[in-house]
């Protein structure tokens, strides 16, 4: 089982660096489009967390973190919400880019600090 862990931490690491280079991609282009490749991997990325989460007990001897996996779950859910209700506009408010942007960076330093 920690073999299918670290396939799935690997999916999931490689997931969120598409969403962020998929969103770096039209910071330039005027007016934005949303590639539909950032739904995809956001939902990638969502599948390979829950499939982490569900090995975390076989995989690591520590108690897992429910408060940060939810507030991670919640800022992933946010991306696919704004992801889905952006994707068949043909421009994309640089709002909604932001906002993507944000919650995507976020998502990585609260992995990465926490």
């Amino acid at each position: 089982m920690e073999i299918v862990y670290h396939i799935a931490f690997g999916i999931h690491l490689l997931a969120v660096v598409g969403i962020l280079v998929l969103l770096s991609l039209q910071a330039n282009k005027n007016p934005k489009k949303l590639n539909p490749g950032v739904v995809h991997a956001a939902l990638t990325a969502f599948v390979a967390a829950l499939v982490m989460v569900g090995l975390w007990d076989q995989v690591n001897a520590e108690e897992i973190n429910h408060t940060k996996i939810g507030i991670k779950t919640l800022v992933v859910l946010a991306i696919l919400i704004l992801g889905y209700k952006n994707l068949k506009k043909e421009v994309l408010k640089s709002s909604i880019w932001g906002a993507l942007l944000g919650l995507t960076v976020i998502n990585i330093l609260l992995a990465y600090l926490w």
